[in-house]
């Protein structure tokens, strides 16, 4: 059954920083059912074989079904997670436990692995640096090609945002240009309507003006016919005075000549 789910499997490693110990680091090889432990602290390692069995036990004992411990362990023995307090100490005969405590329900809970001396420490720890280096070169490649498809994304957007922008940029020059017709359209016949009505005041006026000029002359012409008449009235009074005044004279003359001859 374990060879079957190789295929499956899943590896992480773990530095894993104790206080006042040296740093250590856990390599885990995660399957459905069961896990693969190591930990090497750089000189010596040691190994520890989760079989199915016994992790049908452990999650029996803890209420929980196989998949959610394995996720669980591979959760805590993936990434040092915060807060949570890790040990590794002496179990005997150069036998290590290894614990990691976690929070379930309210509660703080403690879970422990024994781990065996490996017969060939610098195996085991040839293998966690070569896993390491391996993984280091994946994430760069893995970082390269990520950028890349990154950067060709990127550069598909601008060239869809230019080619946006361009649009937008000749849909308003359009719009711009429409409008100006349009405002010049109106502009122009506001104009050919204010020059008519100029033309219309400034005929209005010549013609008031000229009707004022008629006016004046027409009153200018009664004024001096009336001033002649008065004229003429005023010599023929003055005639007629003129020739009272001769005849008046004659009179007296007659009389006293008259009275001479008495």
């Amino acid at each position: 059954m374990e060879s079957s789910s190789t295929t499956t499997a899943r590896h992480t490693c773990l530095k894993l920083e104790i206080p006042s110990t040296d740093p250590l680091f856990v390599k885990g090889t995660w399957f459905d059912t069961h896990f693969h432990l190591s930990v090497t602290d750089g000189l010596r390692a040691w190994l520890c074989n989760a079989t199915e069995e016994e992790v049908q036990e452990r999650a029996a004992q803890w209420d929980q079904p196989v998949a959610e411990y394995i996720e669980l362990a591979e959760r805590y023995l993936g990434f040092q997670q915060p807060g949570t307090v890790y040990r590794f100490v002496d179990a005997g005969d150069d036998h290590k436990r290894l614990s990691w405590t976690f929070e379930r329900e309210g509660t703080k809970l403690e879970w422990r692995w024994k781990f065996q001396p490996s017969y060939d420490s610098r195996k085991i720890t040839a293998g966690i640096l070569d896993f390491l280096m391996d993984a280091n070169i994946n994430l760069s490649v893995e970082e390269v090609v990520r950028k890349t498809q990154s950067f060709e994304k990127l550069k598909l957007e601008a060239e869809k945002c230019l080619e946006q922008s361009e649009r937008f940029t000749n849909e308003k020059m359009e719009f711009e240009s429409e409008i100006y017709a349009k405002f010049l359209g109106v502009l122009n016949s506001k104009k050919a309507k204010l020059r008519e009505l100029r033309d219309q005041l400034s005929k209005q006026e010549i013609a008031g003006k000229a009707s004022v000029d008629e006016e004046e002359s027409t009153d200018k012409t009664e004024s001096y016919h009336s001033g002649s008449n008065a004229e003429e009235s005023e010599e023929e009074a003055e005639k007629n005075i003129t020739s009272s005044s001769k005849d008046i004279p004659a009179g007296r003359d007659r009389g006293r000549k008259r009275a001479t001859r008495k």
